[in-house]
Protein backbone atom coordinates (compact mmCIF):
# COMPACT_ATOMS: atom_id res chain seq x y z
CA UNK A 1 0.00 0.00 0.00
CA UNK A 2 1.57 3.10 -1.43
CA UNK A 3 0.77 6.12 1.57
CA UNK A 4 3.14 8.87 0.29
CA UNK A 5 1.17 11.62 -0.37
CA UNK A 6 1.19 13.89 -3.60
CA UNK A 7 3.08 16.81 -1.09
CA UNK A 8 3.82 17.97 1.90
CA UNK A 9 0.75 20.22 2.19
CA UNK A 10 -3.20 20.78 1.22
CA UNK A 11 -3.90 24.45 0.91
CA UNK A 12 -6.59 26.53 -0.83
CA UNK A 13 -7.53 23.24 -2.23
CA UNK A 14 -4.41 21.98 -3.73
CA UNK A 15 -1.24 19.89 -3.05
CA UNK A 16 1.36 22.54 -1.87
CA UNK A 17 5.01 21.55 -1.59
CA UNK A 18 7.80 22.98 -0.35
CA UNK A 19 10.98 21.00 0.16
CA UNK A 20 12.79 23.81 1.66
CA UNK A 21 11.12 22.91 5.08
CA UNK A 22 12.54 20.42 6.75
CA UNK A 23 12.06 16.95 5.80
CA UNK A 24 9.92 14.46 8.38
CA UNK A 25 10.40 11.14 7.76
CA UNK A 26 6.76 9.01 8.43
CA UNK A 27 7.72 5.36 10.30
CA UNK A 28 5.66 2.41 10.40
CA UNK A 29 5.74 1.95 14.07
CA UNK A 30 5.54 -1.70 13.75
CA UNK A 31 8.56 -2.59 10.97
CA UNK A 32 10.27 0.79 11.14
CA UNK A 33 10.23 1.31 7.63
CA UNK A 34 10.33 4.82 6.53
CA UNK A 35 6.55 4.79 4.63
CA UNK A 36 6.91 8.66 3.32
CA UNK A 37 8.66 11.59 3.54
CA UNK A 38 6.74 15.16 3.77
CA UNK A 39 8.59 18.19 4.78
CA UNK A 40 7.40 21.10 7.78
CA UNK A 41 5.63 24.08 6.05
CA UNK A 42 7.76 27.52 5.64
CA UNK A 43 6.43 30.61 6.30
CA UNK A 44 5.07 30.74 2.51
CA UNK A 45 2.93 28.03 3.52
CA UNK A 46 1.80 28.93 6.22
CA UNK A 47 0.76 32.37 5.11
CA UNK A 48 -0.94 30.63 1.99
CA UNK A 49 -2.83 28.72 4.39
CA UNK A 50 -4.09 31.74 6.54
CA UNK A 51 -4.50 33.98 3.67
CA UNK A 52 -6.91 31.28 1.67
CA UNK A 53 -9.16 30.93 4.93
CA UNK A 54 -9.47 33.96 5.98
CA UNK A 55 -10.90 34.78 2.26
CA UNK A 56 -12.70 31.42 1.99
CA UNK A 57 -14.39 32.07 5.71
CA UNK A 58 -16.55 34.74 5.24
CA UNK A 59 -18.69 32.96 2.10
CA UNK A 60 -18.77 30.06 3.95
CA UNK A 61 -20.37 31.46 6.77
CA UNK A 62 -22.68 33.12 4.69
CA UNK A 63 -24.01 29.92 3.83
CA UNK A 64 -27.24 28.65 5.16
CA UNK A 65 -26.57 26.41 7.85
CA UNK A 66 -28.54 23.04 6.35
CA UNK A 67 -25.92 23.56 3.06
CA UNK A 68 -22.89 23.85 5.43
CA UNK A 69 -24.31 20.61 7.23
CA UNK A 70 -25.08 18.82 3.91
CA UNK A 71 -21.47 18.52 2.92
CA UNK A 72 -20.26 17.59 6.09
CA UNK A 73 -22.92 14.41 5.89
CA UNK A 74 -21.25 13.63 2.26
CA UNK A 75 -18.04 13.87 3.89
CA UNK A 76 -19.22 11.38 6.65
CA UNK A 77 -20.90 8.85 3.93
CA UNK A 78 -17.27 9.12 2.11
CA UNK A 79 -15.12 7.98 4.93
CA UNK A 80 -17.45 5.51 5.77
CA UNK A 81 -17.38 4.07 1.64
CA UNK A 82 -13.51 3.99 1.96
CA UNK A 83 -13.31 2.78 5.59
CA UNK A 84 -11.17 -0.05 4.99
CA UNK A 85 -8.39 1.78 3.15
CA UNK A 86 -8.48 4.38 5.66
CA UNK A 87 -8.32 2.22 8.74
CA UNK A 88 -5.07 0.17 6.90
CA UNK A 89 -3.46 3.82 6.28
CA UNK A 90 -4.26 5.13 9.80
CA UNK A 91 -3.04 1.60 11.00
CA UNK A 92 -0.08 2.23 9.51
CA UNK A 93 0.59 5.75 10.31
CA UNK A 94 0.13 4.98 14.45
CA UNK A 95 1.15 1.11 14.82
CA UNK A 96 -2.29 -0.04 15.82
CA UNK A 97 -4.11 -2.43 15.17
CA UNK A 98 -6.34 -2.57 12.26
CA UNK A 99 -9.27 -4.31 14.44
CA UNK A 100 -9.23 -0.76 16.49
CA UNK A 101 -8.65 1.70 13.30
CA UNK A 102 -11.57 -0.13 11.27
CA UNK A 103 -13.90 0.63 14.30
CA UNK A 104 -12.56 3.46 16.28
CA UNK A 105 -10.50 5.93 14.51
CA UNK A 106 -12.11 6.93 11.14
CA UNK A 107 -15.82 5.89 11.95
CA UNK A 108 -15.80 8.42 15.07
CA UNK A 109 -14.23 11.00 12.71
CA UNK A 110 -17.30 10.20 10.19
CA UNK A 111 -20.07 10.21 13.47
CA UNK A 112 -18.83 13.57 14.11
CA UNK A 113 -19.07 15.27 10.25
CA UNK A 114 -22.71 13.39 10.27
CA UNK A 115 -23.74 14.42 13.65
CA UNK A 116 -22.42 18.24 13.53
CA UNK A 117 -24.31 18.16 9.93
CA UNK A 118 -26.71 17.14 11.36
CA UNK A 119 -27.03 19.68 14.18
CA UNK A 120 -26.06 22.95 13.02
CA UNK A 121 -29.45 24.18 11.68
CA UNK A 122 -30.84 24.05 14.70
CA UNK A 123 -28.59 26.63 16.41
CA UNK A 124 -30.47 29.52 16.52
CA UNK A 125 -30.49 32.94 18.80
CA UNK A 126 -32.71 34.28 20.64
CA UNK A 127 -35.48 36.99 21.70
CA UNK A 128 -35.36 38.56 24.75
CA UNK A 129 -38.62 40.65 26.12
CA UNK A 130 -37.77 44.39 27.73
CA UNK A 131 -41.56 45.82 27.64
CA UNK A 132 -41.76 47.73 24.05
CA UNK A 133 -38.43 47.39 23.50
CA UNK A 134 -36.83 43.63 22.90
CA UNK A 135 -33.40 42.33 22.35
CA UNK A 136 -32.80 39.61 20.13
CA UNK A 137 -29.08 37.23 19.91
CA UNK A 138 -27.40 35.67 16.86
CA UNK A 139 -24.93 32.64 17.38
CA UNK A 140 -22.16 33.85 14.74
CA UNK A 141 -19.10 32.39 13.36
CA UNK A 142 -15.50 33.26 14.77
CA UNK A 143 -13.89 33.24 11.94
CA UNK A 144 -10.11 31.46 11.46
CA UNK A 145 -9.53 28.23 13.88
CA UNK A 146 -6.29 26.43 13.93
CA UNK A 147 -6.44 22.89 15.25
CA UNK A 148 -3.28 21.05 16.31
CA UNK A 149 -3.55 17.46 16.54
CA UNK A 150 -1.98 14.74 18.60
CA UNK A 151 -0.56 11.28 17.61
CA UNK A 152 -2.87 9.22 19.48
CA UNK A 153 -6.11 9.44 17.05
CA UNK A 154 -4.75 11.51 15.14
CA UNK A 155 -7.86 11.24 12.04
CA UNK A 156 -10.11 11.36 14.56
CA UNK A 157 -9.30 14.73 16.05
CA UNK A 158 -9.18 16.25 12.81
CA UNK A 159 -12.46 15.42 12.31
CA UNK A 160 -13.77 16.38 15.88
CA UNK A 161 -12.25 19.50 15.63
CA UNK A 162 -13.36 20.39 11.82
CA UNK A 163 -16.69 19.46 12.44
CA UNK A 164 -18.02 21.71 14.50
CA UNK A 165 -15.91 24.27 13.35
CA UNK A 166 -17.42 23.93 9.53
CA UNK A 167 -20.75 23.33 10.85
CA UNK A 168 -20.48 27.08 12.54
CA UNK A 169 -19.05 29.00 9.43
CA UNK A 170 -15.51 28.51 10.22
CA UNK A 171 -12.51 28.13 8.40
CA UNK A 172 -9.71 25.95 9.67
CA UNK A 173 -5.63 25.62 9.22
CA UNK A 174 -5.24 22.17 11.13
CA UNK A 175 -1.49 21.14 11.91
CA UNK A 176 -1.37 17.37 12.83
CA UNK A 177 0.79 15.85 15.03
CA UNK A 178 4.84 15.76 12.95
CA UNK A 179 4.52 11.99 14.23
CA UNK A 180 1.34 10.75 12.19
CA UNK A 181 0.64 13.55 9.64
CA UNK A 182 -1.26 11.57 7.03
CA UNK A 183 -4.55 11.38 8.02
CA UNK A 184 -5.36 14.85 7.64
CA UNK A 185 -4.37 15.32 4.71
CA UNK A 186 -6.45 12.28 3.51
CA UNK A 187 -8.88 14.13 5.13
CA UNK A 188 -8.74 17.57 3.23
CA UNK A 189 -9.22 15.55 -0.21
CA UNK A 190 -12.71 14.00 1.18
CA UNK A 191 -13.82 17.48 2.21
CA UNK A 192 -12.84 18.62 -1.22
CA UNK A 193 -14.61 15.44 -3.18
CA UNK A 194 -17.71 16.21 -0.76
CA UNK A 195 -17.79 19.73 -1.94
CA UNK A 196 -16.30 22.21 0.64
CA UNK A 197 -15.13 25.26 -1.48
CA UNK A 198 -11.35 25.30 -1.51
CA UNK A 199 -9.12 27.18 2.13
CA UNK A 200 -11.98 26.17 4.15
CA UNK A 201 -9.76 22.93 5.54
CA UNK A 202 -5.82 23.34 4.98
CA UNK A 203 -3.32 21.42 6.25
CA UNK A 204 0.20 21.96 7.00
CA UNK A 205 2.87 19.99 8.80
CA UNK A 206 4.89 20.51 10.94
CA UNK A 207 6.74 20.63 14.80
CA UNK A 208 6.02 23.19 17.35
CA UNK A 209 7.67 25.76 15.31
CA UNK A 210 5.07 25.73 13.06
CA UNK A 211 2.42 25.69 15.57
CA UNK A 212 3.45 28.72 17.19
CA UNK A 213 3.65 30.69 14.35
CA UNK A 214 -0.43 29.68 13.06
CA UNK A 215 -1.00 30.61 16.83
CA UNK A 216 0.33 33.79 16.88
CA UNK A 217 -1.42 35.14 13.43
CA UNK A 218 -3.64 37.62 14.12
CA UNK A 219 -6.14 36.74 11.91
CA UNK A 220 -6.28 33.41 13.75
CA UNK A 221 -9.46 34.06 16.24
CA UNK A 222 -9.34 30.47 17.94
CA UNK A 223 -6.97 27.59 18.79
CA UNK A 224 -7.67 24.01 19.16
CA UNK A 225 -5.41 21.63 21.18
CA UNK A 226 -5.29 17.92 21.99
CA UNK A 227 -1.85 17.45 23.22
CA UNK A 228 -0.02 16.98 26.84
CA UNK A 229 0.02 19.89 29.67
CA UNK A 230 3.17 21.15 29.02
CA UNK A 231 2.61 21.63 25.45
CA UNK A 232 -1.01 23.30 26.55
CA UNK A 233 0.80 25.87 29.16
CA UNK A 234 2.79 27.27 26.12
CA UNK A 235 -0.12 26.83 23.35
CA UNK A 236 -2.70 28.70 25.94
CA UNK A 237 0.18 31.43 27.02
CA UNK A 238 0.76 32.08 23.12
CA UNK A 239 -3.24 32.69 22.61
CA UNK A 240 -3.31 34.68 25.68
CA UNK A 241 -1.42 37.02 23.95
CA UNK A 242 -3.78 37.86 21.00
CA UNK A 243 -7.15 37.16 23.35
CA UNK A 244 -7.87 33.91 21.05
CA UNK A 245 -10.76 31.41 21.99
CA UNK A 246 -9.32 28.36 23.21
CA UNK A 247 -10.27 24.82 23.44
CA UNK A 248 -7.30 22.36 25.35
CA UNK A 249 -8.13 18.72 26.14
CA UNK A 250 -5.10 17.73 27.58
CA UNK A 251 -3.78 14.74 29.44
CA UNK A 252 -4.94 12.67 32.75
CA UNK A 253 -4.63 10.26 35.36
CA UNK A 254 -7.78 9.23 35.87
CA UNK A 255 -9.13 7.48 38.64
CA UNK A 256 -11.31 4.30 38.19
CA UNK A 257 -12.60 3.19 41.53
CA UNK A 258 -14.28 -0.30 41.62
CA UNK A 259 -16.47 -0.81 44.72
CA UNK A 260 -16.55 -4.61 46.26
CA UNK A 261 -20.18 -4.89 44.61
CA UNK A 262 -19.24 -4.41 41.39
CA UNK A 263 -19.43 -7.29 38.48
CA UNK A 264 -15.88 -8.50 38.82
CA UNK A 265 -15.97 -9.52 35.23
CA UNK A 266 -17.24 -6.22 33.94
CA UNK A 267 -14.77 -4.00 36.24
CA UNK A 268 -12.15 -6.35 34.90
CA UNK A 269 -12.84 -5.85 31.38
CA UNK A 270 -13.24 -1.66 31.45
CA UNK A 271 -9.78 -1.76 33.72
CA UNK A 272 -8.06 -3.16 30.82
CA UNK A 273 -10.02 -1.14 28.23
CA UNK A 274 -8.65 1.94 30.09
CA UNK A 275 -4.98 0.59 30.48
CA UNK A 276 -4.25 -1.63 27.34
CA UNK A 277 -6.84 0.11 24.45
CA UNK A 278 -4.32 1.62 21.45
CA UNK A 279 -1.40 -0.10 23.79
CA UNK A 280 -2.70 2.41 26.39
CA UNK A 281 -1.86 5.91 24.46
CA UNK A 282 -5.36 7.52 25.75
CA UNK A 283 -5.65 10.86 26.85
CA UNK A 284 -8.37 9.36 29.15
CA UNK A 285 -7.20 6.26 30.60
CA UNK A 286 -8.27 4.86 33.87
CA UNK A 287 -4.93 4.44 35.01
CA UNK A 288 -5.31 4.74 38.94
CA UNK A 289 -7.45 1.74 39.06
CA UNK A 290 -8.68 2.09 43.13
CA UNK A 291 -10.32 -1.58 43.98
CA UNK A 292 -12.06 -2.17 47.32
CA UNK A 293 -10.04 -4.37 49.70
CA UNK A 294 -12.60 -6.96 49.49
CA UNK A 295 -11.81 -8.32 46.11
CA UNK A 296 -8.80 -7.02 45.23
CA UNK A 297 -7.12 -10.76 45.09
CA UNK A 298 -10.06 -11.89 42.80
CA UNK A 299 -9.87 -8.88 40.63
CA UNK A 300 -5.74 -9.41 40.46
CA UNK A 301 -6.21 -13.05 39.80
CA UNK A 302 -9.23 -12.23 37.01
CA UNK A 303 -7.36 -9.05 35.36
CA UNK A 304 -3.68 -11.21 35.37
CA UNK A 305 -5.12 -13.82 33.69
CA UNK A 306 -7.06 -12.25 30.98
CA UNK A 307 -4.57 -9.52 30.65
CA UNK A 308 -1.48 -12.57 29.48
CA UNK A 309 -3.98 -13.81 26.71
CA UNK A 310 -4.01 -10.84 24.92
CA UNK A 311 -2.16 -11.13 21.45
CA UNK A 312 0.57 -8.73 20.54
CA UNK A 313 1.62 -8.53 16.97
CA UNK A 314 2.00 -7.30 13.42
CA UNK A 315 -0.91 -4.33 13.70
CA UNK A 316 -2.11 -5.37 10.16
CA UNK A 317 -3.69 -8.88 11.59
CA UNK A 318 -6.87 -9.07 12.69
CA UNK A 319 -6.08 -11.38 15.18
CA UNK A 320 -3.76 -8.92 16.64
CA UNK A 321 -5.26 -6.92 19.77
CA UNK A 322 -2.40 -4.68 20.96
CA UNK A 323 0.07 -3.45 18.58
CA UNK A 324 3.87 -1.42 19.56
CA UNK A 325 3.79 1.96 20.55
CA UNK A 326 3.80 4.76 18.21
CA UNK A 327 7.87 5.54 18.51
CA UNK A 328 10.87 4.66 19.76
CA UNK A 329 11.00 7.68 22.28
CA UNK A 330 7.76 6.90 22.94
CA UNK A 331 8.69 2.59 23.92
CA UNK A 332 11.85 4.19 26.21
CA UNK A 333 9.44 6.47 28.12
CA UNK A 334 6.97 3.66 29.15
CA UNK A 335 9.99 1.23 29.81
CA UNK A 336 11.47 4.50 32.13
CA UNK A 337 8.22 3.89 34.25
CA UNK A 338 7.89 0.66 34.79
CA UNK A 339 11.82 0.56 36.13
CA UNK A 340 11.07 3.33 38.51
CA UNK A 341 8.14 1.41 39.21
CA UNK A 342 9.76 -1.19 40.68
CA UNK A 343 12.62 0.84 41.73
CA UNK A 344 9.94 2.57 44.01
CA UNK A 345 8.42 -0.65 45.58
CA UNK A 346 5.76 -1.51 43.52
CA UNK A 347 4.71 -5.04 43.04
CA UNK A 348 4.80 -6.08 39.35
CA UNK A 349 1.83 -8.97 38.91
CA UNK A 350 2.38 -9.32 34.86
CA UNK A 351 4.09 -7.97 32.28
CA UNK A 352 6.73 -5.56 32.85
CA UNK A 353 9.06 -6.43 29.92
CA UNK A 354 9.67 -4.44 26.33
CA UNK A 355 10.47 -5.80 22.70
CA UNK A 356 11.35 -3.23 20.63
CA UNK A 357 8.32 -0.75 20.53
CA UNK A 358 6.01 -3.45 21.86
CA UNK A 359 5.16 -3.18 25.29
CA UNK A 360 3.45 -6.16 26.95
CA UNK A 361 0.87 -5.51 29.11
CA UNK A 362 2.11 -4.72 32.65
CA UNK A 363 -0.11 -4.33 35.62
CA UNK A 364 1.26 -3.40 39.17
CA UNK A 365 -0.03 -4.05 42.54
CA UNK A 366 0.68 -2.32 45.98
CA UNK A 367 0.76 1.11 44.09
CA UNK A 368 0.87 3.89 46.78
CA UNK A 369 -0.63 7.67 45.99
CA UNK A 370 2.60 9.05 46.53
CA UNK A 371 4.82 6.39 43.58
CA UNK A 372 5.46 8.48 40.43
CA UNK A 373 3.72 5.75 38.99
CA UNK A 374 0.36 6.72 40.43
CA UNK A 375 0.67 10.70 39.21
CA UNK A 376 2.16 10.96 36.11
CA UNK A 377 0.78 10.15 32.97
CA UNK A 378 2.65 7.24 31.54
CA UNK A 379 1.02 6.87 28.15
CA UNK A 380 1.60 3.13 27.52
CA UNK A 381 -0.08 0.01 28.76
CA UNK A 382 0.45 -0.05 32.31
CA UNK A 383 -1.81 -0.13 34.96
CA UNK A 384 -1.52 0.59 38.48
CA UNK A 385 -3.70 -1.06 41.13
CA UNK A 386 -4.47 0.97 44.58
CA UNK A 387 -6.36 -0.37 47.64
CA UNK A 388 -8.91 1.56 49.15
CA UNK A 389 -11.17 0.49 51.62
CA UNK A 390 -13.79 2.80 52.01
CA UNK A 391 -15.84 5.82 49.63
CA UNK A 392 -15.03 9.02 51.51
CA UNK A 393 -11.66 7.59 51.51
CA UNK A 394 -11.25 6.81 47.54
CA UNK A 395 -12.56 9.75 46.61
CA UNK A 396 -10.29 12.31 48.46
CA UNK A 397 -7.57 10.39 46.97
CA UNK A 398 -8.98 10.33 43.22
CA UNK A 399 -9.17 14.13 43.32
CA UNK A 400 -5.53 14.63 45.14
CA UNK A 401 -4.16 15.30 41.49
CA UNK A 402 -3.84 18.29 39.71
CA UNK A 403 -5.41 16.32 36.32
CA UNK A 404 -9.23 15.74 36.11
CA UNK A 405 -9.84 14.41 32.71
CA UNK A 406 -12.10 11.55 33.40
CA UNK A 407 -13.15 9.11 36.07
CA UNK A 408 -15.34 5.94 36.62
CA UNK A 409 -17.23 3.96 39.15
CA UNK A 410 -17.88 0.82 39.23
CA UNK A 411 -20.90 -0.40 41.80
CA UNK A 412 -24.00 -2.28 41.96
CA UNK A 413 -25.45 0.59 44.24
CA UNK A 414 -26.77 3.53 41.43
CA UNK A 415 -27.66 5.95 44.44
CA UNK A 416 -23.54 5.49 45.60
CA UNK A 417 -22.59 6.04 41.67
CA UNK A 418 -23.92 9.10 41.38
CA UNK A 419 -23.15 10.33 44.53
CA UNK A 420 -19.29 9.79 44.04
CA UNK A 421 -19.54 10.46 40.51
CA UNK A 422 -20.87 13.85 41.72
CA UNK A 423 -17.98 14.46 44.36
CA UNK A 424 -15.26 13.67 41.49
CA UNK A 425 -12.84 16.46 39.90
CA UNK A 426 -13.29 15.44 36.66
CA UNK A 427 -14.87 16.34 33.31
CA UNK A 428 -16.04 13.34 31.89
CA UNK A 429 -16.84 10.52 33.41
CA UNK A 430 -18.60 6.90 33.14
CA UNK A 431 -20.44 4.41 35.68
CA UNK A 432 -20.07 1.09 35.09
CA UNK A 433 -18.19 1.43 32.10
CA UNK A 434 -15.34 3.45 30.63
CA UNK A 435 -13.81 5.06 27.50
CA UNK A 436 -16.71 4.98 25.58
CA UNK A 437 -16.96 8.68 23.93
CA UNK A 438 -20.12 9.23 21.63
CA UNK A 439 -19.72 12.17 19.46
CA UNK A 440 -23.23 13.04 21.13
CA UNK A 441 -21.43 14.02 24.52
CA UNK A 442 -19.44 16.08 25.40
CA UNK A 443 -15.45 15.03 25.74
CA UNK A 444 -12.88 17.27 28.18
CA UNK A 445 -11.29 17.68 30.98
CA UNK A 446 -10.73 20.24 34.31
CA UNK A 447 -8.06 21.46 36.47
CA UNK A 448 -4.93 21.15 34.51
CA UNK A 449 -6.88 19.01 31.70
CA UNK A 450 -8.05 21.62 29.97
CA UNK A 451 -10.83 23.79 29.27
CA UNK A 452 -13.52 24.00 26.37
CA UNK A 453 -15.64 20.88 25.03
CA UNK A 454 -15.22 18.56 22.26
CA UNK A 455 -18.66 16.95 20.70
CA UNK A 456 -21.59 17.05 21.73
CA UNK A 457 -23.88 20.68 21.51
CA UNK A 458 -21.29 21.85 23.84
CA UNK A 459 -18.84 22.36 21.28
CA UNK A 460 -20.44 24.34 19.03
CA UNK A 461 -20.74 26.93 22.11
CA UNK A 462 -16.84 26.97 21.60
CA UNK A 463 -16.67 27.31 17.79
CA UNK A 464 -19.11 30.78 18.20
CA UNK A 465 -20.10 33.85 19.62
CA UNK A 466 -22.76 35.59 20.65
CA UNK A 467 -23.78 39.03 19.42
CA UNK A 468 -26.64 40.42 21.48
CA UNK A 469 -29.19 43.21 19.93
CA UNK A 470 -30.66 45.89 21.44
CA UNK A 471 -34.49 46.74 19.58
CA UNK A 472 -35.85 50.44 20.48
CA UNK A 473 -39.45 50.26 19.87
CA UNK A 474 -39.94 54.34 20.65
CA UNK A 475 -38.16 57.84 20.79
CA UNK A 476 -35.31 58.19 22.52
CA UNK A 477 -35.66 59.56 26.03
CA UNK A 478 -32.59 61.80 26.86
CA UNK A 479 -31.65 63.61 29.92
CA UNK A 480 -29.92 66.28 27.92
Amino acid sequence: MNVQPKASHFVNGNWMEDTSGTALDVVNPATGAVIARLHEATPAVIEAALAGARAAQGAWAALKPIERGRILRRAADLIRADGDRLARLETMDTGKPLQETLVADWPSGADALEYFGGLVPSVTGETIPLGGDFAYTLREALGVCVGIGAWNYPSQIACWKSAPALAMGNAMVFKPSEVTPLGALELAQIFMQAGLPAGLFNVVQGRGAVGAALIADARVAKVSLTGSVPTGRKVYAAAAAGVRHVTMELGGKSPLIIFDDADLDSAVGAAMMANFYSAGQVCSNGTRVFVQSGILPAFLDRLTARAERIVLGDPMDMATQMGPLVSIAQAEKVMGFVDRAVAQGARLVTGGKGHGLFVEPTVFAGVTDDMEIAREEVFGPVMAVLEFSDEDEVVSRSNHTDFGLAAGVFTADLTRAHRVIGALQAGTCWINTYNLTPVEMPFGGVKLSGVGRENGKAALDYYSQIKSVYVGMGPVDAPY
